[in-house]
């Protein structure tokens, strides 16, 4: 019943599995236990019944007090480990799912989150956990103890009279039948109202990362009536899958209450034939008044329970994702960064081909190219952000596909064309590059990186708050921090990816002075498209369509009259004195 087919179903951890268990044990019992209390009220009927038809005196009141006593402190006994079981230890485990989808995201290559666009991934963490919690506190437990208590109760019925606990249960196998029944189309209304809810979150949070640029062009109204229109879809698609679901749930209800029309009349029949006495269809009386209460709220979540069956497949679609990992040591010999017959393919389109070169350490290694020629994909590769397809990178020797990526990237220092920077001050967000810097250190690594001069211009200095990604600041500001994080790391392996891109030529020229003093001795890989950034390197990597074209230094590549680095050093020449 809880084997790897259940876990996987509903998305539960080990432990999870185990809670289920728990909570499905305690049902039975508080089930069986609540039982147990009709049976003091039938005791007491019959007690009474013979003393009318036998003059027979009633037992002591005592006797039926202490009963009652017993059952009502049993009964809160069980009930209070029930609600431990379905609600305490499953609060405990939405906790433990939402860490291991954390811990599991950490360890995933960045080349799954290109899949994975940010909306979906927080509706997963956020909107499927909190449905699945549902289901497993409020469903699982309750639903499953049912089913065995039930089977034992109703064992008994038979067994006391078949005729009587037919009239009784047949409803109850029935209504579950129409329910089943009806999973796939609940399932298909969820998978549609889960892609209409992603919508509506994608289309919120485009709008607010481009407000400026909508309002630049006023384009206000056409994307307000796109997003509502989205959330209309979302409001229909919603309804129409609570409506059809509602009335399988409430068709299953009704046939499960027919029970006790059919019990009565039944029951009626065997009385005036003279085959049973009033005291057993009193007993049958008693238990329909009780055996279908534990189906009432699993009958309403039943539904949920069909439709979480998407949220769990959407956790296990991030379980499922291969993730990064390796050995937790690193000790190479050296830095060199060697490309050894690298092929890449991003979503079966092959971004790199057969690309080999090595970066050596202590040189200045730049990658230039055309757009989409595959360098920044050579960057993300060389610190193992992504997994190659075929052929090795080796950094000192060291196969990085067998070395853990965190382990691996302590070595490395990054400053990519995209910058982050998170809502805090200044000093904290260049501190990231170095846990327990000082902040002189952190001042050092600024000052190296041009930042001195507009944090001196800031209202509290390095303690200014830059807001969300550095909102507060220019584009070159923003870069320039990131300049100065990588700086104080101050690691073997320091990678570029257009790092200068966003700074004016006087700032660009005493960052590349500041680079150029810092980085000594260290394996540095440069990617930029400005041939100016590039002429103090070490050794150029030419790539086009996704394979080294040509290699060598600046000055023997240039020399070449058909090299495709003379020719974009030429363009980018004649178009330095373009005007208006």
């Amino acid at each position: 019943m809880f084997g790897k087919e259940f876990q996987r179903k509903y998305a539960l951890t080990d432990q999870g599995v185990r809670n289920t268990k728990q909570a499905t044990v305690w049902t039975v019992i508080v089930n069986l236990v609540v039982m147990g209390g009709m049976g003091i009220l039938y005791l007491m009927m019959s007690a009474y019944m013979k003393t009318l038809t036998g003059g027979d005196e009633l037992p002591g009141v005592f006797v039926f007090l202490i009963m009652t006593a017993v059952f009502i402190g049993l009964s809160l006994f069980t009930h209070l480990q029930q609600y431990r079981a379905t609600y305490g230890l499953v609060y405990g485990e939405v906790k433990s799912v939402r860490i291991s989808l954390a811990e599991r995201l950490r360890k995933l290559p960045l080349g799954y989150f290109g899949k994975r666009d940010l909306a979906d991934l927080t509706e997963t963490i956020m909107g499927d956990v909190n449905r699945l919690e549902h289901v497993w506190s409020h469903c699982l437990g309750y639903l499953y103890g049912s089913y065995i208590s039930t089977a034992v109760i109703a064992v008994s019925l038979f067994i006391l009279d078949w005729r009587m606990a037919l009239a009784c249960l047949w409803g109850v196998p029935v209504a579950f039948l129409l329910l089943f029944g009806s999973r796939n189309l609940s399932r298909h209304k969820s998978e549609e109202t889960k892609a209409a809810a992603i919508q509506v979150s994608d289309g919120i949070q485009e709008t607010l990362e481009n407000i400026r640029e909508i309002r630049a062009t006023n384009q206000e109204d056409r994307f307000l009536n796109e997003l509502y229109g989205k959330i209309d879809r979302h409001e229909k698609t919603m309804l129409s899958g609570e409506l059809s679901c509602g009335i399988f749930v409430n068709a299953a209800s009704v046939i499960m209450r027919l029970g006790v029309a059919t019990t009565i009349l039944t029951g009626t029949g065997l009385i005036l034939s003279g085959q049973i006495d009033f005291m057993l269809l009193f007993m049958f009386l008693l238990v329909i008044t009780r055996i279908y209460a534990p189906f009432d709220q699993a009958l309403a979540l039943i539904a949920e329970m069909f439709m979480s069956q998407v949220s769990a497949g959407r956790l296990m679609e991030i379980y499922d994702a291969k993730t990064a990992e390796g050995s937790e040591t690193f000790s190479p010999e050296g830095h060199d960064i060697v490309f050894d017959k690298v092929d890449f393919a991003y979503d079966n389109e092959q971004v790199l081909r057969g690309v080999s070169f090595t970066a050596k350490e202590g040189e200045v290694t730049a990658l230039v190219g055309p757009s989409g020629s595959g360098k920044s994909t050579c960057a993300r590769l060389g610190a193992r952000l992504w997994d190659i397809t075929e052929g090795r990178i080796r950094v000192g020797g060291v196969d990085i596909n067998s070395v853990d990526p965190e382990v691996l990237l302590s070595d490395y220092s990054m400053v990519f064309q995209d910058v982050v920077l998170f809502d805090d001050t200044v000093m904290e967000n260049i501190r990231l590059g170095k846990h327990g810097a000082t902040d002189e250190e952190v001042k050092a690594a600024a000052k190296a990186a041009n930042c001195d001069e507009f944090v001196e211009k800031l209202p509290q200095g390095y303690n200014t708050p830059i807001g969300e990604n550095g909102a507060k600041l220019s584009g070159g500001e923003r870069q320039r921090i990131s300049i100065a994080r990588a700086l104080l790391k101050d690691a073997p392996i320091v990678l570029l990816d257009e790092a200068t891109a966003s700074l004016d030529v006087e700032n660009e020229t005493k960052v590349q002075e500041a680079l150029s003093r810092l980085l000594v001795g260290k394996t540095v890989l440069v990617i930029a498209h400005r041939m100016r950034t590039v002429e103090a390197a070490d050794k150029i990597v030419v790539l086009n369509d996704g394979h080294v074209a040509e290699e060598g230094s600046p000055e023997s590549l240039f020399a070449k009259e058909d090299s495709i680095f003379r020719r974009m050093a030429l363009l980018q020449s004649a178009s330095a004195g373009w005007s208006i």
